[in-house]
């Protein structure tokens, strides 16, 4: 949503009633917010794609656990599902409506934090890795928290916004 209206004063005053309107092609900073914060959603999802595919290929690479490699080829694919949903891409969304929704989106990318996060107790000796998987996890799982949160509020402040306006109507 774009603000294009904004008042040009004469410079005999605003009483003068040559107030004349100019376009302006500014951006809503709500909007702006959301497009930045989707970017970080993608990044963090990228750096859980990375995560896992280390995972994987050091679980198949050292064959200590062929269903703990399985799972994280998921979390990859899954994850990518998630950069692909926060780029907003119409042919993603035309498949997925529960996507379009915040609350969809929330509860899809704490799916990927907690997949990323699973079975961590055998890499004892990979320590960096352990670490990097937390560092991803915990930053999906707030980013997908965020969206949950935020259904709440922005239903709650529609509502709220919607009956002052019938309120205003009345008076009208």
């Amino acid at each position: 949503m774009d603000r294009t209206e904004e008042i040009e004063e004469s410079p005999a005053g605003p009483s003068s009633g040559s107030a004349k309107l100019k376009l302006g092609n500014r951006a809503d900073p709500f909007l702006v917010v959301c497009r930045c914060f989707s970017l970080v959603t993608s990044l963090i999802a990228i750096l859980c794609v990375v995560v896992n595919v280390l995972a994987a290929v050091r679980s198949f690479r050292d064959s200590h656990d062929l269903f703990d490699g399985i799972f994280r080829c998921y979390a990859v694919v899954i994850a990518c599902f998630v950069v692909l949903v926060e780029t907003e891409w119409g042919f993603i969304l035309k498949f997925s409506k529960v996507l379009e929704y915040w609350a969809g989106r929330g509860m899809l990318q704490i799916f990927v934090a907690v997949m990323t996060r699973a079975f961590p107790d055998y890499m004892t000796q990979k320590k960096d890795l352990l670490l990097l998987q937390n560092i991803a996890s915990y930053l999906l799982l707030a980013c997908g928290v965020i969206y949950v949160i935020s259904v709440r509020y922005h239903h709650s402040s529609y509502y709220i916004t919607s009956a002052y306006s019938l309120s205003a109507l009345a008076y009208c």
